[in-house]
Order: C-alpha cells, then structure tokens, then sequence
C-alpha cells in the first residue's frame, strides 16, 4: 500500500527542464520514466524510524539561480578552507547549489583520459560512456520512491571516469556550497574506475547558512572494474531543518577494492544508506563512518556489504556520538550470498551518548547462506568511561578537556583516514563544535 502524494513538479516541468539543460533524449525519457512510476512505488522503509510525517517531496522550487565563482578568491573562508588554494593543478571542482561554479582537471590527467564533469556536461559530451553506467549497476530508478523522485529531479552531481591502467595520487575533489535556503539537492555523483585504474574521491556538503527548508535526495554510484581501486571520502554537514536521503552505493569487481571514510555531520534530519556488492572473486570492500547527532535531530544509518564473490573481504565500523535529545539508529548489515566461500564479513558499531535524554541503537546483523565462511561482528552502547576519564583528570586535565580528548580518539579511525589536510581539519572542528 502506498500513501498518495502530490508532486509539486509535474511532466512538463521535468521534460522542460530537461531541454533547457540540453539533455539527450535518453536522459530525458529516464527521467520521465521514473516520473511515472513514482506514484505506485512504496517509500523506503528504515528499521526502527517512521519517516511518513517527513518532508521529501514537498519544496517550492527545484533550482535557485546562483553565481558561479570567477575564481576561488571568491569562496566564503569556510569553503576556502577545504581546498588547497596554493595546489598548481587542481583537480576541483565546486557547485554552487545547484550551479557548476568552478571546475579544475590537470592536463596531465586529461591527457590520460580522465573525465571529471559535471552530471549534465556528462551527458551531452560523454552520453554514451555515461548511459553504460547511469543506474545500471549500482542503484536502480524504481528501488523506491526516493530513487525515482532523484532520477526524475537530478539537478546537480559529477561523473568521474578513470580509464584502465590509470593510477591517480592525488585526490579528486568536489565541494557542494549550499548557501541559500531554499536551494533543493538533488544530486548524482558517479565514480567509475576501469581495470587495474586507481582514484580517491572525496566531496563535502556544507552549508554556510545555519537553517534551511531544503530537500536533499543525493546517489552515489561507486563502480570500480576488476582489480580496481576507488577510495571515497565524504563530509556532510547540512543546515538544520534541512531533510537528507542519501544512498552511496559501490559495486566492486574481480580482486577489486572500494573503501569508504565517511563523516556524517547533519544538523537536521537523516536517512543514510551505504553499500557495498562485492561481485567479483577477491573483491574487497571497508565502510568506516563517523556519526555526531545533537538536538532533537533523528537520524538512521544503514551500512551493508554484501558478498557475492569467493574470497571476498567485508568490513564496516561505525563511531556514533549523540548528545542532547537526538536519536539514531545505527543498522550494520553483512551478507554472505551461497556461493561466496572463503569469505569474510566483520563489523563493529559503537554509540557513545553524552545525556540522559540522547538515544542511540546498535543493530549488528549477519545474514549467512554459506558454510565456509568467517564472520563477526560487535556492538556497543554507552557513556563515556569513566575509567578514562579519571585517568586523564588524574593527569591534571579538566573534565570538560578530557572529556574531549576521549571523543576525539573514539572518533579518529574515520577522521584520520581522510586524505585531505583541508577536510581532516574541517571535521575535526565541526566534532568540535557538535559536542561542545
């Protein structure tokens, strides 16, 4: 059974739209196509979290105008902060709500074959190389209506395809400026690494306002081809009253590896799904997520990998620390499919509540159907140790100090694996500032 809701945006917006963006027809009709199918698809379903009273689909406009950036001495200093301002070839680029407002590729990259775009410059000048991965392996239209209403909306996001045999040191970057309130995200970020390729991508949302009505309904697609690399780095950090659907989904091939550092900083309202399908024989895949929720703020974070190939390896870790009245839900999934022998799936979910009225739920879950097979799992949830923190007070530190200290290293697994100076830092502060 499925609720009626009535779209502010109907076919004909979407189809104009779509023109006015140059589209090809392909794009155009997927959109449409997922349009029509909206309304007989179910909502998503969080375990242990009613989402039917909050707001996805209710918003008043699907683009605001905004200026792009002449050049990055125009940045707000937050956004200056996350990008090496002094780096000879950036590989940068920064959407300004939903504008393209700077874009940087080495020479050397572009003359090896890199593309790295916006979603719709993708689909005019690299149609066909995007349609051959554009919700076609990772994450699919009519999942549910969430999926169907990004697909028929997308209004921002990058492609970034590495050709085989490239090897990428330094990260590829994108910065997402949220700054007016009103400004609806609907973003699509696909990351595709041929055979025996290598890239590190790493985005941030932030907004520089403080309280926003908007909707944000963001895909990520994480291909990665056989023996392959893809590390993916992400900072959210979303003004309050803003409501997030996010789905970052890898798909990893033969001997193939995809890690995940993932800082997830919303001040509002957050439904989180990761996966990872590990299809290929050796396939490896390592979710490491960082959670901070304050307020009166719900939040539900869902990290699945799911083993398809023999000798495939799974791993996921999650730190969460909650403090006021806030609530999250914390689902760790590892599957191992029949057939998938010799393979291993661990996780570890942690919840650290800093008041009385905090709330946080641990749920590690193992789905076998295989025999050979190693797993295991561990779950926790509680207050600061008290142990801990009498033995840094004993040293002479304040409570409120050591107190710090001791979030700050039950966060730092996530935190230190950010490959970026600018956006290590810029976690760490927002931490800082979450549970001050």
């Amino acid at each position: 059974m499925t609720t009626e809701t009535k779209l502010p945006f109907d076919k004909g917006f979407v189809s104009s739209f779509s023109k006015e963006m140059n589209e090809p027809a392909w794009f155009e009709e997927f959109r449409l196509k997922a349009l029509e199918s909206f309304e007989q698809l179910p909502m998503p379903r969080p375990d242990k979290t009613k989402i039917d009273k909050w707001n996805f689909t209710q918003f008043n406009q699907h683009t605001v105008k905004s200026a792009a950036y002449s050049s990055l001495d125009e940045l707000p200093e937050e956004v200056k902060a996350l990008v090496d301002l002094e780096a000879d070839d950036k590989n940068l680029y920064i959407q300004r709500n939903q504008t393209p407002a700077f874009l940087s590729l080495s020479e050397d990259l572009k003359s090896k074959g890199v593309i790295f775009t916006d979603i719709f410059t993708a689909a005019r000048e690299h149609g066909e190389l995007l349609k051959k991965y554009y919700m076609t392996q990772a994450i699919n239209a009519d999942e549910h209506r969430l999926t169907a209403l990004h697909t028929a909306l997308v209004n921002g996001g990058v492609f970034l395809y590495v050709p085989k045999n490239v090897v990428i040191s330094q990260p590829i970057q994108a910065v997402y400026v949220h700054d007016h309130a009103e400004a609806n995200l609907f973003n699509h970020v696909i990351v595709v690494a041929e055979d025996n390729s290598s890239v590190t991508y790493v985005e941030n949302y932030i907004s520089t306002i403080e309280d926003s009505n908007s909707v944000v309904n963001i895909l990520s697609e994480v291909i990665a081809n056989n023996n392959a690399k893809v590390v993916y780095g992400a900072v959210d950090y979303l003004a309050k009253g803003t409501t997030t659907y996010v789905n970052r989904r890898g798909v990893a091939g033969r001997d193939a590896r995809i890690e995940w550092a993932l800082g997830l900083m919303n001040e509002g309202n957050t439904i989180s799904e990761n996966t990872t399908n590990l299809i290929g024989d050796g396939s490896y895949g390592d979710t490491k997520t960082v959670v901070v929720g304050r307020g009166e703020q719900t939040q539900n974070f869902t990290t699945k990998v799911v083993h398809f190939g023999k000798n495939s390896e799974g791993y996921i870790l999650k730190h969460g620390v909650m403090k006021d009245s806030a609530t999250s839900i914390f689902n760790g999934i590892g599957k191992i499919e029949h057939g998938a022998s010799k393979s291993n799936a661990e996780q570890e979910s942690r919840v650290l509540m800093l008041s009385e009225k905090a709330r946080g739920d641990a749920n590690p879950i193992l789905l076998i159907d295989e025999d050979d097979v190693t797993a295991g799992h561990a779950a926790s949830v509680g207050r600061v140790d008290k142990v801990q923190l009498y033995y840094l007070m004993s040293r002479g530190i304040p409570k409120q100090e050591a107190e710090r200290l001791i979030i700050h290293g039950f966060l730092a697994p996530v935190v230190n694996q950010l490959p970026i100076e600018g956006v290590k830092k810029q976690l760490t502060e927002v931490i800082e500032r979450k549970v001050r």
